[in-house]
């Protein structure tokens, strides 16, 4: 098995994690995804969430083994040492950098989007330290609607972007996400792209799914329509189950 599938991506809640389950995640899935470890196959949790709260996640949900490596808020990539995670390679401190420079360059298309929300909507800014880092939505019809502003206002600089799951967005650079993320850890363990799978469930899952950084793409069913238009659009897999069971469904179509 561990020839066909080398690196296993999966996105935590929602995908890995159905929080109304007991337990939030699905043994079976679980269980060959351990089983694929012992073989060499790596299991990365690519997630929204900081390390913080993923380690908090694994914690409180009793997850049965620790991931491989772990790509959190969307960018970052880390491994695993005796004192915790810790940054692998110097990809964490370029993304850093990239994403500092951005907001200098990206001040007014800042201020216009923070304006709109304060006065257009009834969405909150949420801030690090004194800069916009994101937005926090009424609900996902509002977060239509700013996406769409956003989208207008970002044509000056293309740079500009965000990542978006339900009502929350975060700002950041185009060039790092869970794709791209996905690609340097890929680099790192020398895996062909061929030999990836990965499965996500929402907005800021897709740049992982299209195709270009995993060959074997999948969604639960209980994925959004716009993610699983891009998994088949990729000759992925959308599963008929849920959550980490409809993960299991996947892995076990690409493990043939």
């Amino acid at each position: 098995m561990v020839g066909k599938i080398q690196l296993v991506s999966t996105d935590f809640d929602g995908t890995l994690v159905c929080h109304a389950s007991d337990p939030v995640f699905d043994r079976d899935c679980m269980r060959l995804i351990g089983d694929l470890q012992k073989e060499g196959t790596i299991w990365a949790i690519n997630t929204g969430r900081s390390v913080a709260l993923l380690e908090e996640g694994l914690e409180d949900f009793a997850f049965p083994f620790p991931p491989d490596f772990i790509l959190t808020n969307e960018r970052d990539v880390f491994r695993p040492t005796a004192r915790g995670w810790e940054p692998y390679g110097d990809w964490n401190a370029r993304c850093a950098q990239a994403h500092l420079e951005l907001y200098d360059s990206a001040a007014a298309i800042l201020a216009e989007v923070v304006d709109y929300v304060d006065q257009q909507t009834k969405a909150r800014v949420i801030y690090d330290a004194e800069t916009p880092s994101g937005l926090i939505a009424s609900s996902e019809e509002e977060m239509d609607q700013l996406t769409r502003f956003i989208d207008r206002a970002r044509e000056k600089t293309p740079k500009f972007h965000y990542q978006r799951n339900t009502v929350f967005l975060r700002f950041c650079h185009a060039d790092y996400h869970k794709g791209s993320a996905l690609a340097e850890l890929a680099r790192l363990t020398k895996t062909p792209t061929s030999a990836i799978f990965a499965a996500g469930d929402h907005h800021n899952d897709l740049s992982m799914l299209d195709g270009r950084y995993a060959a074997m793409p999948a969604c639960p069913a209980n994925a959004i329509a716009e993610v699983k238009e891009a998994v088949r659009s990729a000759d992925g897999w959308v599963a008929e189950k849920e959550a980490g069971a409809g993960v299991h469904e996947a892995l076990q179509h690409f493990l043939g």
